[in-house]
């Protein structure tokens, strides 16, 4: 089998051997001997507070929220609070086939395989966005699906991703689609109101447009996000201190030799989809045909 399609193989699988406690405890502050007592506090504080209404309180579920908040039921307790409001508000979102998004061609991609100081590295090139023939909504789909399924994966809930968002091409003809709506959508999938453990989200390749693109999007970043964000413009050697070049596609002056398209990523995930995924897909609302 070759590698990618053993990546992608990999990539649905909820097994967690015995290395992954070590990578937990260090980026989740997760301790098997108090674990359960965290998820059973956080299951208590959802019951009690009544603040939102979950699908789901089993301990896989639950253990998305701590893993992502280090472990502090009170902060897993608000990202979940978020992230339900989002799926009410947004519920429109979901209304879609999951495997049928591969018209949002180059706007997003990723890097094979992912790193223990990085974890998973996704691509954000709005720039490549064609506007004219895709809408809005579908590249926020786009995303929504993407936070979905790594969500869903344990080992993605521990290593965690970093965001590069290159925005070379960018222009009038894609700012013009823009709102505040979508701009907040577009932060929360971010990892403000998402299960995602997000390390960093590095902005490149940007020009005198930034400015435009930026206030929209500034509003709805949270103080505590601030930290994570790193601008650096055409200066890859700055972006080169926080991700290696081997996990970088050339446009970012890397030497990656797996950058995985999101036509790609959607048709492997496709490929190799289980009976849990499908069910969970469903569940959220979103289209699976057979």
């Amino acid at each position: 089998m070759p590698f990618i399609d053993i990546a992608f193989a990999a990539e649905i699988s909820r097994y967690e051997d015995a290395e992954f406690e070590d990578v937990a405890r260090r980026n989740c502050g997760e301790d098997p001997e108090t674990r359960h007592k965290d998820i059973q506090h956080l299951r208590e504080m959802i019951k009690e507070r009544g603040e939102c209404n979950p699908r789901r309180l089993d301990d896989a579920y639950l253990l998305r929220f701590l893993r992502c908040r280090r472990f502090i039921p009170a902060l897993a307790h608000k990202l979940m609070v978020r992230y339900e409001d989002f799926r009410r508000q947004n519920s429109f979102l979901y209304e879609c086939s999951a495997f049928g998004l591969e018209s949002v061609r180059h706007v997003y991609a990723g890097t094979l395989p992912d790193n223990p100081l990085n974890g998973r590295i996704t691509l954000m090139r709005f720039g490549r966005w064609e506007s004219e023939l895709v809408p809005i909504e579908d590249v926020v789909r786009c995303a929504l699906l993407m936070d979905e399924v790594a969500a869903m994966q344990p080992r993605l809930q521990v290593l965690g991703v970093t965001i590069v968002v290159d925005l070379e091409g960018l222009g009038v003809r894609h700012v013009r689609h823009l709102t505040r709506t979508v701009a907040s959508q577009i932060v929360a999938l971010m990892g403000v109101s998402f299960p995602i453990n997000i390390h960093a989200v590095h902005v490149v390749r940007y020009n005198w447009f930034l400015s435009t693109f930026f206030n929209l999007f500034q509003q709805f970043i949270p103080e505590a996000a601030w930290k994570r964000l790193h601008f650096h413009g055409y200066d890859m050697a700055s972006l080169h201190k926080h991700i290696k070049p081997e996990h970088l596609p050339p446009e970012n002056g890397g030497s990656c030799q797996h950058v995985i398209s999101i036509e790609e990523w959607i048709r492997k995930i496709n490929k190799y989809k289980d009976e849990f995924m499908v069910k969970e897909l469903i569940a959220l609302g979103f289209k699976v045909e057979d």
